[in-house]
């Protein structure tokens, strides 16, 4: 598997924490020297290792935003 690059440009937020340290988080990342997009997943303490997750453009971000508060 190639080697992924990451930088953590901003911490928006934690969403949850798991008994096991591993929190639920959003931030704003930049992928491999790409620009920043918005990231939902789960990380490890000290940020080393990563579980699947989403990627969002602002555009998609505030779209998703919209659907929360329409949703009932």
């Amino acid at each position: 598997m190639a080697d992924i690059k990451y930088e953590i440009i901003e911490t928006v937020g934690v969403l949850s924490d798991s008994p096991k340290g591993w929190t639920k988080e959003l931030n704003l990342i930049s992928w491999n020297g790409r620009d920043p997009k918005f990231d939902l997943r789960d990380w490890s303490p000290g940020h080393e290792k990563m579980g699947k997750g989403i990627t969002l453009t602002k555009e998609d971000l505030l779209n998703l935003k919209q659907l929360l508060q329409d949703f009932e």
